[in-house]
């Protein structure tokens, strides 16, 4: 689902005000002005064809639950209730949303879509007009429901959708048999005739019902069907038999209204939900190598002029600055990137901060509490972590630096390793500025290596070294004449 520019909103008034025009980014958006309303949030479902001990909705699109994507997208609507009816997974389901805003209602028989609904009845402001949405349709936007609650008025909103294949979804009637006339009923699949079963606009399910008759109309539902449940949709023979309007609005795109019962489907969403990140990031003027092959997991907020390779993941928030480059399959999460900066292919950065003009990579990894300032390289196989590192400073190659504070312009040779944990405790390290550190050197911590201070290959440093001076620790070598190497022996 592509982000869409943010749009000043209108106070609330009441359901059916003339709408406003605004533009935003050259594009005219049309903001609808109504009273307050509830929500309703249908989430009981086991989901048996997702095969999962996770309960259905829990299944994460893009990093977030689906019913996190179905409260947050009911949370723009500023509900004055919002209600999520709960069954199956119940203490997972209200564990993950644990907010204040959130009330919950528990259907402990899954009894169909209006009895459902019924258990959240005593939640709901009978005085206002209630919103049904559904925690397996992840991806429906707020305009749509916006226009959606401007279609209904005072009357009964339903949001429907053609389809070229609608097998197994309920159909939309109407008086005439044409596309054209007031809707009439909804059919679900089971309980339809061979010519019900020709209609191609659907049902998505998501309403919004008016507060006057609602408790009625739940009230007076059967369950006389092929299912045996007492379905929200009978609600629309009662709407038309009242006399009550039934207007339908539409959703820009399919996919804002597909729902996910097994994990082809899910996966099928995914992919749309990112390609439609993609294609919001290319309208800003990112480089994308491949629109299809980005993950973002998250929100990613990018300067002018960055580019980014096929393969990446970007999860919780990263912002890429001007002119970033992200090489093949990186994996970044929690981390800004400075203007500049050039990360390989496969570098991996959890909860770092990388500076202006640092090149990192390729396999090169940051961990949480990593600092580097402008100018800084970490080379290939070379983990950091908890530690500063100043500007220019250098780990090219197959180095661990831990809790360390490392000044300007410093060398780390290969295979050097700080040794920061004494299986109970962590120590910090202090490297300070000009320092050059030879290959294979271990620093013991807690250890200081004063400024310009160079140290031998092979060093393990166990006390502070002085600044501007050599310090090596190392065996003297020998060579041992006349040695030779053994030979094997004849028939062993």
């Amino acid at each position: 689902m592509a982000h869409e520019p943010p749009l000043r909103e209108t106070a609330p008034s009441e359901w059916g005000d003339a709408n406003v025009t605004i533009h935003n980014n050259a594009q005219s958006k049309k903001v609808y002005r109504f009273m307050s309303l509830n929500i309703v949030i249908l989430a009981a479902g086991q989901g048996k064809r997702m095969y999962s001990a996770l309960p259905k909705v829990l299944h994460p699109l893009a990093g977030k639950s689906l019913l996190h994507h179905v409260v947050d997208t009911a949370r723009q609507l500023e509900p004055a209730r919002l209600v999520v009816v709960y069954g199956h997974g119940g203490d997972a389901v209200r564990a993950a949303i644990s907010d204040a805003d959130v009330a919950w209602a528990l259907q402990a028989e899954q009894l169909g879509t209006g009895h459902a609904l019924a258990q959240a009845l005593p939640h709901l402001d009978a005085d206002l007009p209630t919103l049904v949405l559904y925690g397996d349709v992840p991806m429906v936007r707020k305009s749509t429901l916006e226009h959606l609650a401007h279609q209904a008025g005072a009357g009964l909103g339903l949001l429907t959708a053609h389809l070229d294949d609608p097998h197994g979804y309920g159909r939309i009637v109407r008086d005439g048999g044409g596309g054209g006339g007031n809707v009439r009923a909804i059919v679900e699949e089971k309980d339809a005739s061979d010519s019900e079963r020709q209609i191609q606009e659907i049902n998505t399910g998501i309403m919004m019902l008016p507060a006057r008759v609602l408790g009625d109309w739940l009230a007076g539902l059967k369950n006389d069907n092929a299912q045996g449940e007492y379905y929200l949709t009978d609600v629309i023979a009662k709407a038309v038999a009242s006399g009550v309007a039934v207007r339908t609005a539409h959703p820009a795109a399919p996919w804002e209204v597909e729902g996910v019962n097994n994990k082809a489907q899910l996966a099928r969403l995914e992919r749309v939900y990112q390609l439609q990140l993609a294609e919001s990031l290319l309208m800003q003027g990112v480089r994308l190598a491949d629109p299809a092959r980005i993950d973002i997991r998250g929100s990613l907020v990018c300067g002018r002029d960055v580019s980014i390779d096929v393969g990446c993941v970007f999860e919780g928030e990263v912002h890429l600055e001007e002119a970033a480059e992200i090489g093949p399959y990186c994996v970044i999460r929690n981390a800004r990137i400075a203007a500049g900066a050039r990360l390989a292919a496969f570098t991996h950065i959890d909860g770092a901060a990388v500076g202006a003009d640092c090149a990192l990579g390729p396999f090169a990894r940051l961990r949480p509490g990593t600092e580097l300032a402008a100018g800084a390289h970490v080379g290939n196989f070379v983990e950091i972590k908890n530690s500063r590192f100043g500007a220019g400073s250098k780990a090219n190659h197959l180095a661990y630096v831990g809790d360390a504070d490392v000044g300007a312009r410093v060398n780390i040779g290969a295979g050097t390793i700080t040794c920061n944990y004494d299986g109970v405790n962590k120590f910090r390290t202090v490297i300070e500025d000009d320092v050059f550190i030879g290959s294979d050197t271990q620093l013991v911590a807690p250890v200081r290596v004063g400024k310009g201070a160079t140290l031998g290959a092979g060093t393990t440093l166990t006390k502070d070294a002085p600044a501007g001076s050599l310090t090596v620790s190392r065996a003297r070598q020998k060579t041992l004449e006349g040695w030779k190497r053994p030979t094997k022996v004849s028939g062993k």
